[in-house]
């Protein structure tokens, strides 16, 4: 049923909680491939208190953090390989949620399957939530996880 499962990770331990399911679904479903993402969002620089960066210095910042990035989604889709899934990874841009829906739609994945941080008040109306907004954009199935500790409002 689900042949290709898509997992969108920031880097953060709230958004792994999702990788217990995935396991499990990619097991019992046989599936043929799960692909961990990471989006890198456009570099955003403070502009303010007279902060300079020289091009070299920001193609370094951003070498950094691709390669920050990639060891990260790497060694979590090594994790899934040994343990029997097909797993790969990819790093894409752009800004979060456009970007994962665009890319679920592009490669025609069965399920995205992704956590949700949970958060409420100010911190919500500031930061939006990207799984609310790929629940809103993306056409396919998806799974969405609370992340441990989360409390109702």
């Amino acid at each position: 049923m689900y042949r290709k499962i898509l997992v969108p990770l920031d880097g953060s331990e709230l958004a792994e909680c999702v990788l217990p399911h995935v396991r499990a679904i990619g097991k019992g479903c046989e599936s043929q491939e799960v692909i961990l993402i990471r989006v890198l969002e456009p570099l955003e620089l403070p502009t303010r208190g007279g902060l300079a960066f020289s091009e070299e210095d920001l193609e370094r910042m951003e070498e950094e953090r691709k390669s920050e990035a990639a060891d990260y989604v790497r060694r979590w889709a090594e994790r899934l390989q040994e343990e029997g899934l097909a797993a790969r990874w990819e790093l894409i841009q752009g800004k979060a949620a456009e970007a994962i829906s665009e890319y679920a739609e592009k490669k025609e994945v069965d399920l995205i399957a992704i956590a949700t941080h949970g958060r409420s008040g100010i911190s919500r109306w500031y930061w939006g939530s990207v799984a609310d907004r790929i629940l809103r954009s993306a056409c396919m199935p998806i799974l969405m996880v609370r992340a441990p500790g989360c409390k109702p409002a």
